[in-house]
């Protein structure tokens, strides 16, 4: 064991602790994990010692502590893959940089209006016409990425990267919610709902008890 504990949230609600947990679980990181179920009376009290402001994910590595799904990932790839978790190419680096942020910062309606839960299969949502330009976004940076830079292989820059774990859950959202998809983008979903890791995390948010009202649509 390498000494690291990931905490992370439910499995069937929490898209930010999916993303490391899977980055690491493809690259056969070992780690411990705890799940604290979030929204509950004892939540912030289990996350108060890590000092996330009651946030998951938390990385903890021996006496270091680092919080922030991207954060997360960036000291993963620099300690554990020697940067592999971003493209070796320069031109490609740059834009997985780009894209990884803006998943990051953007698609407040995609979150919102699609929330993540596992346990369900959606049919018929009513979207707002920003998310429906979220989700259009969405699908132009897969397109891009893989048009441009993923002649090594199956995901957005052709290795499994950084960006890939930060869409993964997305990718979800839209299998889950049946967001109409073709061509690369619907490849590249199929490419992250066929990833072992993935299947065990969905496995995983099926058998959990805990009920986030405001998730269940």
């Amino acid at each position: 064991m390498s000494g690291l504990t990931l905490i992370i949230g439910n499995k069937n609600y929490s898209s930010w602790s999916l993303r490391p947990w899977v980055f690491m679980k493809h690259y056969h990181i070992e780690f411990a994990e705890k799940r604290v179920p979030l929204f509950t009376a004892t939540t912030a009290a289990e996350l108060a010692e890590y000092g996330s402001g009651s946030k998951v994910p938390v990385l903890k590595d021996s006496e270091l502590i680092v919080w922030d799904s991207l954060a997360i990932l960036e000291y993963v790839s620099e300690k554990f893959l020697q940067g592999k978790g971003w493209p070796h190419n320069e031109n490609a680096r740059a834009v997985a940089r780009s894209v990884s942020a803006e998943m990051h910062s953007s698609f407040t309606n995609v979150r919102n209006e699609l929330p993540m839960n596992c346990r369900k299969n959606f049919t018929n949502i009513k979207l707002s016409a920003e998310a429906k330009n979220e989700i259009e976004r969405i699908k132009t940076i897969w397109r891009t990425c893989r048009t441009q830079y993923a002649a090594e292989g199956e995901w957005l820059f052709g290795k499994y990267s950084i960006a890939d774990a930060m869409y993964a859950p997305i990718a979800l959202r839209f299998h889950g919610y049946n967001i109409p998809l073709e061509g690369i983008e619907a490849e590249y979903v199929e490419s992250v709902l066929k990833q072992p890791c993935i299947n065990e995390w969905i496995e995983a948010g099926k058998i959990e008890k805990e009920i986030i009202a405001e998730d269940e649509i």
